[in-house]
């Protein structure tokens, strides 16, 4: 069990790192790959279908060494004390990868709407805590639905690569338990060969699901707020991002920010998400 005072569920789930997760009273539910989990606001108990929930919340991580080690930047330290309790999650490699493939070009609500419709269509149905689920689908069978039946759960243009990415994990061009043990950048080049993957949705799996604390995801959220915040350390010059100029400030962030640049990206992240009110 964590102590709930290194855990803000609420904090963690609405911070953009996952979209299969609901509550209903006091209970959070999510869909984690094949895996279905519950954690109790009241008492800070986590469930599961499977019984193998104690990794997804990082309770492994030493969150006071890595809160101190982030807090040595004055913006970060003022997003930690301000959000007290948000921690990166360690998610199903296959489900963070797809989902991120999904989201791109998309908002919340439309990624969590096409991700639901394809567990519906493509995932296995099960019964947990006296409600029905559906978990998320295995590389199978999505790469062996036809592009048509993905559109159809909402995905537009983004079912061929949603296809074409779950066949890579399929033919071990993607291999989850290799870019685990291989470093950060070797793993980012085998992500960016996948179709469908660019900097930033390589860089959310591998931060998300993939042990690469150092990952730092930039989209226009996160170029705001280096402009805004950093913009005496990082040159930004533009809205947009070649993936040669998106390597480069990535380099210059990651030098800033240290090794737990994610944890930091996550803060900052949420911290100006709430002054949008997004």
């Amino acid at each position: 069990m964590l102590e709930q005072s290194l855990l803000n569920i609420d904090y963690t789930i609405n911070s953009g790192q996952v979209f299969l997760w609901e509550k209903n009273q006091d209970v959070w539910y999510g869909v984690n790959g094949q895996n279905v989990m519950a954690f109790d606001e009241k008492s800070s108990k986590i469930s599961s279908f499977a019984r193998n929930s104690q990794s997804f919340f990082r309770d492994d991580d030493d969150y006071n060494l890595i809160m101190k080690s982030i807090s040595k930047d004055k913006i970060v330290k003022k997003a930690v004390k301000q959000f007290p309790g948000l921690r990166l999650l360690r998610q199903d490699p296959f489900q963070c990868y797809i989902s991120f493939i999904a989201s791109s070009n998309s908002n919340i609500q439309n990624i969590k709407r096409s991700l639901q419709q394809l567990c519906k269509k493509f995932g296995k149905k099960i019964v947990f805590d006296n409600k029905d689920f559906f978990l998320f689908p295995t590389a199978e069978s999505l790469s062996n639905a036809t592009v048509e039946e993905i559109q159809k759960c909402g995905l537009g243009y983004r079912a061929k690569a949603v296809k074409e990415a779950s066949l890579a994990v399929i033919t071990k061009q993607i291999d989850f338990d290799l870019l685990k043990k291989i470093d950060y950048q070797n793993a980012k080049d085998i992500l960016l060969g996948a179709y469908g993957v660019g900097s930033k949705v390589a860089d959310c799996i591998l931060l998300f699901s993939l042990e690469k604390l150092e990952a730092f995801p930039m989209d226009r959220w996160v170029l705001k707020i280096l402009e805004k915040y950093y913009s005496n350390k990082f040159q930004i010059n533009g809205k947009s991002l070649t993936e040669k100029k998106y390597n480069e400030i990535h380099e210059k962030v990651v030098n800033h920010f240290g090794p737990y640049a994610g944890y930091s990206q996550q803060f900052l992240f949420k911290m100006e998400r709430e002054i949008n009110q997004k």
